[in-house]
């Protein structure tokens, strides 16, 4: 409770910059919990309307930029704000002798190298290459430090914003459910019983559009995303046709 509290202190004293100097002010990369502190804070709490960005679509670590109280941008403006945070990517020397490298590994060299967590946002594996995003202060000694990943020799980069290319990956998956309860649809991304899924909810791990879900009973609308931490996330792509067992045919895109 006490770095929750802290971190609404920080918060709050950002947009009270931002609205006194009239400058752009920025938070590190927030985590899921953290984002959802920023979006239930009272809004008569906050000096200056903010927006967050992780560097794509679908970022789960992301910043919070509080705006000049004369500026008022809308959410497609986001690519106009010059977030301090840039793009690197990570690729092994001898791409045939490299090992199959996880999420965990490449975070743990990351971190072996004094980095804070907060200073690094998502990390996106690809075939040819690792993409991590990363506090602008710290690129340079990243790409000048991390030279190996477990017992892969590899070389790090700042990517142009013009070079990344990052396409999220989904399967569909389509089924019945009774409705559109937040319990159902966690029942069919993840293969489970919604009584085995719902301790999940109870367990503050279950997120939509990046803010904590407590109930089973949350009705999910379309577009919305739903992340389960350790688990992944889904997008809910809206119910098609009712059966003549008067049941919801849903599509969702589970993220890979």
């Amino acid at each position: 409770m006490k770095e929750e509290q802290l971190l609404e202190k920080r918060m709050i004293e950002l947009s009270k910059i931002a609205y006194h100097r009239n400058i752009f002010t920025y938070t590190d990369f927030l985590n899921l919990n953290e984002r959802n502190i920023l979006y239930t804070l009272p809004k008569d709490k906050l000096y200056s309307k903010y927006i967050t960005f992780g560097g794509y679509d679908l970022a789960e670590r992301q910043m919070a930029v509080f705006l000049p109280d004369a500026l008022s941008l809308r959410e497609e403006d986001v690519a106009s704000i010059d977030f301090p945070f840039v793009a690197i990517t990570i690729q092994p020397l001898q791409a045939k002798f490299s090992d199959q490298l996880t999420h965990r590994d490449y975070l743990g060299a990351i971190l072996n190298l004094g980095l804070d967590r907060s200073k690094i946002g998502d990390i996106l594996i690809k075939e040819k290459e690792t993409i991590v995003f990363v506090h602008r202060s710290m690129s340079e000694f990243l790409c000048n430090e991390l030279t190996r990943v477990k017992h892969t020799s590899v070389y790090a980069a700042i990517l142009e914003k013009k070079e990344l290319d990052f396409t999220p990956i989904y399967e569909e998956i389509t089924g019945t459910v009774a409705s559109v309860r937040l319990d159902s649809l966690l029942s069919l991304a993840f293969s489970s019983s919604r009584s085995k899924l719902s301790s999940l909810i109870e367990g503050a791990k279950v997120f939509v559009n990046g803010k904590l879900m407590t109930t089973n009973s949350y009705q999910v609308k379309e577009g919305d995303i739903i992340s389960v931490r350790g688990m992944g996330k889904f997008q809910f792509n809206g119910s098609q046709y009712r059966t003549k067992k008067n049941r919801e045919f849903v599509s969702i895109n589970k993220y890979i």
